[in-house]
């Protein structure tokens, strides 16, 4: 029976659906109107340890399939995603707030990376190394490294997950997940996928919960490698634990401060639209939104005339209509973040630019009134090292103007200038200058002529710094799944060795 159809959903260990240990059940709701979108079970560390302890069962049988086999069985989840695109943008939209072509977008992108993944399997995994020795074949190979705990946000419910799980499954992994409680239902039709794909027995683990759940997956000595999207507060605590056990990997993507380079040589039209994108697409609630634009001062002026018109008029209103630009932030606890770092710009000199905070009643939808709703909040400040509204992310639509003189490498010095480096765009017309961001960009993500957003599945996305270590998607999530091994094998009677050793056993007769 399908877990949608119960009154309260469960949790997915071991092949089968069930309550769990604990009697605690929490709400998913709609962060547009306040009303409810289900209840589900709030995971406790006795459901940890069983879905691990599935996981660590299942992962021999696991391991010993072929690439090609386990593939398999993402590609039925590839064609569902596909097929029921619109459907699950819906729920992604209705669950996280964010307008509906960005949850159409979330679908497509977990689809991409199941694609990625699964058509990966067909490639080469590992090297050929020549040898110093003519009679010696040398290879790099690459084995699964075991149990993989994930740790997904809200505001990608589809496609983090998918980053995190396709890649490891296909690699000889099990996983035990759990999904952002702002999420479950995503969560809760995830695993569903699994579960009508056939998937073996404890291969998937899914617990639904908070903090505590997580945590017991990351604690646990069973978990060989933890991946994690999320805060920099909690990744970074994740990473100190994971790090005191030997042996043991996190791979963690943390968010960022990101800015945007405008130059002398820009072209203005590039410039405003990609820094309207950056600042306000899903409401700011990116890790790669831009939250500082960084500009020359010779175009300062006609910027912040155009940039701050269209931030003044950017629609804000229901996410599942096609011609809103932001819906509502996903919480109450953004709503306060947000509101708190608004006042701190104001307190640190900043001077308000566009102030929709609080949005007009007019422009919201009919049945708002229980939602978390703020609008755009600009404002321009001189630049200075010390302001807290210039080095703290805020994850949401509050952005800061930062005129600049001088040549290129001033405009990086300052971009540079935070503890994060995720994300960061450059606009100009002059490649000297776009090579010299590439160059010496603290980011881990660089665009040029672009937003600096929109991500694709077959590059590493990750970042330098407080952001992370830049393992989490594509190729690179493999380096933190896998053991690589080196590997050779004599084809000669003889032993040679490298380095001009000798295999001459010396005896005291000698």
């Amino acid at each position: 029976m399908s877990q949608q159809t119960m009154d309260v959903s469960q949790h997915y260990i071991a092949g089968e659906w069930t309550d769990g240990d604990g009697e605690e059940t929490f709400e998913s709701e709609n962060p547009a109107t306040g009303e409810s979108l289900g209840t589900f079970r709030q995971g406790t560390e006795a459901d940890i340890d069983r879905a691990l302890a599935a996981a660590d069962g299942a992962f021999e049988e696991w391991r010993d399939l072929s690439y090609i086999d386990r593939a398999e069985y993402l590609w039925d989840i590839y064609h569902e995603l596909k097929e029921r695109h619109d459907e699950l943008g819906r729920v992604v939209t209705e669950e996280c707030g964010k307008e509906i072509s960005e949850g159409k977008a979330d679908v497509a992108e977990a689809w991409h990376m199941v694609e990625w993944a699964a058509g990966n399997a067909r490639h080469p995994h590992g090297d050929v190394v020549p040898s110093e020795i003519p009679a010696k074949d040398a290879y790099m190979r690459r084995k699964p490294r075991g149990v993989v705990g994930c740790i997904t946000p809200w505001n990608f419910p589809v496609a983090i997950p998918f980053w995190h799980m396709a890649v490891t499954l296909v690699e000889g992994n099990t996983v035990v997940w759990k999904p952002a409680e702002q999420t479950p239902r995503c969560g809760q039709i995830i695993a569903e996928m699994f579960e009508d794909a056939g998937i073996p027995d404890g291969v998937f683990n899914m617990v639904q919960g908070f903090g505590d759940a997580g945590n017991a997956i990351v604690e646990d000595e069973r978990v060989s490698t933890v991946l994690f999207t999320g805060s920099a507060e909690v990744g970074h605590e994740i990473a100190g634990k994971v790090g005191a056990e030997p042996g043991k990997l996190a791979a963690c993507e943390m968010g960022g401060k990101n800015g945007i380079i405008v130059t002398e040589q820009a072209d203005m039209d590039t410039a405003v639209h990609s820094a309207i994108m950056s600042s306000f697409k899903t409401t700011g609630q990116r890790c790669v939104s831009s939250e500082r634009l960084i500009v020359h001062s010779d175009l300062y002026d006609e910027f912040k005339e155009r940039y701050v018109e269209l931030a003044k008029n950017v629609k804000i209103g229901d996410p599942m209509e096609e011609d809103t630009f932001m819906g509502p932030v996903v919480d109450e606890s953004q709503v306060e973040k947000f509101h708190k770092y608004n006042d701190l710009a104001r307190k640190e000199g900043g001077r308000v630019l566009v102030d929709r905070a609080e949005p007009d009643p007019a422009e919201l939808p009919e049945g708002s009134e229980g939602g978390h709703w703020v609008g755009p909040f600009v404002y321009e400040v001189d630049y200075d090292p010390e302001l807290r509204c210039l080095q703290e992310e805020v994850f949401g639509p509050h952005v800061a103007l930062v005129e600049y003189s001088g040549d290129v490498e001033r405009a990086i010095e300052i971009h540079n200038d935070t503890p994060y480096g995720l994300a960061g765009a450059i606009i100009s017309e002059d490649y000297r200058q776009i090579n010299a961001f590439r160059d010496y960009g603290e980011v881990g993500l660089g665009y040029a002529n672009l937003p600096c957003i929109g991500a694709e599945v077959h590059l590493p996305f990750g970042g330098v710094k407080k952001s992370g270590n830049g393992y989490p998607s594509a190729r690179e999530v493999i380096e933190a799944v896998t053991e690589r091994t080196a590997f050779t094998l004599n084809n000669s009677r003889d032993i040679e060795m490298a380095q001009g050793l000798s295999a001459d056993i010396k005896t005291g007769d000698d």
